[in-house]
C-alpha cells in the first residue's frame, strides 16, 4: 500500500512485528459497516458515481458473509483487516474496490473501527451486568427474613437479613452501569472524516456519517479525533471497577461454600471435582472470575502506560490499544454470562446462617444501645458490655443464655426486657433507618431497584447502536 515510496520491500520480521492481522480481524464487521457508510457518503458529494456506489456496497457486503462464512484466508502481508477488507473487495469487484480509501486515512478508519466495538461492548456489558443484578434481587426477595452475621474483618459484627446483604452487590453493580452508561456518551463519537489528522480536501459530509451510524455526536478536532483513546480507558477502567465487585462477591461465595462457612451450596453445574479425592466440589467459577480481575487491572494500566508519552495525533504505540480491550471484553463477558445463572441457582442454608448468628456476639451492640436507654452513658455501656462478653467467653455462653442475675452484675438497671431487646429479629428490625437492614426498609430497597433495573432496561432498548 505505500510501495511507491519504497525501494526495497519490508523486511519479512517487521511485517510479521507491525502486523495487527491476528487481533483486529475481529473488527471486520465495524470495519465494513464503516466503509459502507463513507461510500454512501462519497456518492452524495459526488466523489463516487450511484454505479459505483452500487458496485463497492455490493462488494463490502460479499466480503462481510465471506468473513461470517470463514470463507477468507488472512495474510499477514495485509498487516490489518483494514487492508485485508480492501484486498477482497479488489479481488472481488477489480480496481474500483481501491476507490474505497477515498477522502479516508486508516488512522480515523480504526479509531471508528474502536469507537463502534466499544460503543456495542458497553451495551452488551451493561445488559449482562443487569441480568446479575436481576438474579441478585430474585434471592434477596427470596430471603429477607433470612438473617445471618454481618463481618466487619471478617469477625462476626451484627446481624443483618441476608436481603441486605445481597442489596449490597445490587447497589455496586448499579453504580457499574450508571459508569458504563456515562461513559457511553464519549464512545458516541463520530471520527471519521478526520483523516490522517488534519482532514480531507474531499468536501465530505461527516454529518451524513455520524447519521447513517447513529452516532449523537462529532469530534471537532480532527487531530482529537485520531489521537482520542479516552473512551478505551474509560470503557477498560468501569470494566477493571466491575470486575473489583465481581471479585468480592466471588470470595465471599468461596468462603461461604466452605464447610466451615455452609451458608450456601452452589450449584453443580458451576462447579467442578477433583482428580484425586471423590468428595471434593469446588467452587471453580468463582475462583476464576477472582482470579482474571488481575488481566482487566493490568489491561487498563497497559493502555494508560501507552498513552502516557504519546505526542499528537496518531502513532503506532496506538496499536496496543485493542489487544488488552478485547481480552477485557472477553473476560468480563464470559465472567458475568456465569455470574448471572450462578446466583440464580445458588442454594442458601438459612438454618445454618441462623445458628451462626445465635452463637455469636453480634447482639452486643444492641445490649450497649439497650443500656443507654437506661440512662448509662455510651462510653460506660460499651466498657461494661465488653465485661459481659468476656464473662460469657470464660463461661461458654453467649448473651441470651445468661440468666437476670448474671447480667445484673455488670449492670443492675438490666431488666427482663433485656431478652426482648436481644432477640434477633428485634436487633434487626431495631436498625429501621433508611438504607438498613430492618424488614421494611429492605423492602423499599428492593422496590427501588427494581425500578432502576427498569430504568437501565429502557436505556438498553432505546439505545441506538
Amino acid at each position: 500500500m505505500w510501495g511507491g515510496r519504497f525501494t526495497q520491500p519490508t523486511n519479512k520480521l517487521v511485517e510479521a512485528y507491525t502486523a495487527s492481522l491476528a487481533f483486529d480481524r475481529r473488527l471486520a464487521e465495524e470495519d465494513i459497516r464503516g466503509s459502507l457508510a463513507h461510500v454512501h457518503m462519497l456518492g452524495k458529494i459526488g466523489v463516487l458515481t450511484q454505479d459505483e456506489v452500487t458496485t463497492i456496497s455490493d462488494g463490502l457486503q460479499n466480503v462481510q458473509q465471506k468473513i461470517a462464512a470463514g470463507d477468507v484466508t488472512y495474510d499477514v502481508a495485509d498487516e490489518d483487516i483494514h487492508m485485508s477488507v480492501e484486498k477482497w473487495l479488489t479481488e472481488a469487484i477489480g480496481p474500483l474496490g481501491g476507490k474505497l480509501h477515498t477522502g479516508r486515512s486508516r488512522n480515523d478508519q480504526v479509531a471508528l473501527d474502536l469507537h463502534l466495538y466499544v460503543r456495542r461492548a458497553t451495551v452488551d456489558v451493561v445488559r449482562l451486568t443487569a441480568a446479575l443484578q436481576e438474579a441478585l434481587l430474585a434471592q434477596a426477595e427470596a430471603h429477607v427474613d433470612t438473617v445471618l452475621p454481618g463481618y466487619t474483618h471478617l469477625q462476626r459484627a451484627q446481624p443483618i437479613r441476608f436481603a441486605h446483604h445481597l442489596l449490597a452487590y445490587v447497589a455496586m453493580f448499579g453504580r457499574d452501569i450508571a459508569r458504563l452508561i456515562d461513559s457511553y456518551a464519549r464512545v458516541d463519537v463520530c471520527p471519521l472524516g478526520a483523516g490522517a489528522l488534519a482532514g480531507a480536501s474531499f468536501p465530505l459530509d461527516r454529518h451524513m456519517v455520524a447519521e447513517e451510524l447513529a452516532f449523537a455526536d462529532l469530534y471537532d478536532n480532527s487531530i482529537d479525533a485520531v489521537s482520542d483513546r479516552d473512551f478505551v480507558v474509560e470503557f477498560l477502567s468501569g470494566c477493571a471497577l466491575l470486575m473489583t465487585h465481581l471479585s468480592r462477591l466471588c470470595e465471599e461465595l468461596v468462603l461461604w461454600s466452605s464447610q466451615e462457612f455452609a451458608f450456601i451450596e452452589l450449584d453443580d453445574a458451576f462447579c467442578t471435582g477433583s482428580s484425586i479425592m471423590p468428595q471434593k466440589k469446588n467452587p471453580d467459577v468463582a475462583e476464576l472470575v477472582r482470579g482474571k480481575t488481575g488481566r482487566v487491572y493490568g489491561n487498563l494500566v497497559a493502555l494508560l502506560t501507552v498513552l502516557k508519552g504519546l505526542p499528537l495525533a496518531y502513532n503506532k504505540d496506538m496499536q496496543e490499544d485493542k489487544e488488552g480491550l478485547f481480552d477485557t471484553v472477553d473476560t468480563v463477558v464470559g465472567a458475568l454470562k456465569l455470574m448471572a445463572p450462578m446466583m440464580a441457582t445458588m442454594r442458601v442454608n438459612g438454618a445454618n446462617m441462623r445458628q451462626a448468628v445465635e452463637q455469636d456476639f453480634s447482639n452486643a451492640t444492641d445490649l450497649a444501645d439497650y443500656l443507654v436507654r437506661k440512662n448509662i452513658p455510651f462510653r460506660q455501656a460499651h466498657e461494661i458490655v465488653g465485661k459481659t462478653v468476656l464473662y460469657c467467653i470464660a463461661q461458654q455462653k453467649f448473651l441470651l443464655d445468661l440468666s437476670l442475675d448474671e447480667f445484673r452484675q455488670f449492670a443492675p438497671k438490666i431488666g427482663n426486657d433485656v431478652y426482648e431487646a436481644l432477640a434477633i429479629e428485634r436487633v434487626v428490625d431495631a436498625r429501621d433507618v433508611y438504607g438498613g437492614p430492618a424488614r421494611e426498609q429492605v423492602e423499599i430497597v428492593i422496590e427501588k431497584r427494581k425500578s432502576a433495573l427498569s430504568e437501565t432496561e429502557q436505556w438498553l432498548k432505546h439505545v441506538n447502536l
